[in-house]
């Protein structure tokens, strides 16, 4: 039996359907659903039971957690716009740490979501080097609720015997839909090219990169969850640790955009646009994954280049009457 928090999300929705593709339908799905379309990435998961993320630890689930033989955390707020640190501090560390310790009394393997926005303005690089990690100066709240769970993991004595931490960088794919404008770039392209043909992207306020060549790495969400199960299926106990997921390679906007237009068999039709200001100062100009490190535990791992995974994601579900995956 599997643990996915957060498995109405995103990325842990589409973790659930890759999981059950690999033969695993009896999942628990942990999350809370609120009032948008979230609900509809659970559609085609194929799922034991549904417990809301509020009710997991009010209870007595001692017959539940003594079944489980892995868990992914990927409950958490994920907005790197959200201000409210107090809420943060609840729901991405405090919760976190009480996943944390269930694996750890039950030894349950455990894969846990971290993130590039620890890394702040990258000025001291996109290594996942354990012993720097508390040197990391995050440019938002959300960052910093992801980093110091990461410091409060590496401190820890006792742990499950296999544990990963996860810095996720910028994932895009389906089952996005409900996240509103932390929605990928990818998802906001294609709408404004269906409604008026072009695009509108920030400008650049930095010196040394021009309109549209701001840099991130740009990661397909099939590829991170192909990466999260490996870690438990393909991995062997000296592995625990802290690890980057992305492609290992920059893009710029232009690029991510261009690859869109390209899938929709249309010419690149852009507008530029000044950045609002409550976010010129949080905005992150270049990201890109260090992989050395997971590539040497997962050799195998395939990643998908932008231009394939901006296809995939583009023809095989945006212009689908379901776009869902499936």
């Amino acid at each position: 039996m599997i643990l996915v928090t957060g498995g109405a999300g995103f990325i842990g929705s589409v973790l659930a359907r890759d999981l059950n593709r690999r033969g695993h339908k009896d999942l628990i799905i942990v999350d809370r659903l609120g009032k948008a379309d979230k609900w509809k990435n659970l559609r085609h998961v194929n799922f034991e039971d549904f417990i809301h993320a509020d009710e997991l630890f009010l209870a007595d689930r001692d017959d539940l957690f003594s079944q489980l033989t892995a868990i992914y955390h990927l409950g958490a707020c994920s907005s790197t716009t959200e201000n409210d640190v107090d809420f943060l501090m609840g729901n991405n560390y405090a919760f976190s740490k009480n996943i944390f310790n269930l694996a750890t009394q039950y030894d349950i393997p455990l894969v846990y979501a971290s993130s590039a926005a620890t890394y702040g303005d990258g000025e001291q690089g996109y290594a996942d080097n354990e012993s720097k990690a508390h040197a990391l100066l995050p440019l938002n709240p959300y960052g910093f609720s992801k980093k110091i769970f990461d410091d409060w993991v590496l401190g820890q004595k006792s742990t499950p015997a296999r544990w990963f931490g996860v810095k996720f960088f910028n994932v895009y794919g389906p089952n996005e839909y409900h996240k509103g404008e932390m929605r990928s770039i990818v998802h906001k392209a294609f709408g404004q090219i269906q409604t008026s043909g072009k695009v509108k992207l920030f400008k650049s306020h930095k010196a040394g990169y021009k309109d549209g060549e701001q840099l991130r790495d740009f990661v397909y969400v099939n590829d991170v969850t192909a990466g999260m199960i490996s870690l438990i299926e393909d991995t062997k106990k000296k592995a625990s640790g802290i690890y980057n997921m992305g492609t290992g390679k920059a893009r710029s906007f232009l690029d991510l955009v261009t690859a869109v237009f390209r899938a929709l068999d249309k010419t690149p039709e852009i507008e530029f646009i000044d950045m609002p200001l409550n976010i010129r100062d949080q905005y992150q100009y270049f990201t890109e994954a260090d992989m050395g490190k997971i590539k040497k535990i997962l050799p195998k791992l395939k990643l998908h280049t932008l231009e394939e995974g901006v296809k995939d994601y583009v023809q095989n579900y945006l212009i689908k009457a379901d776009s869902y995956f499936q």
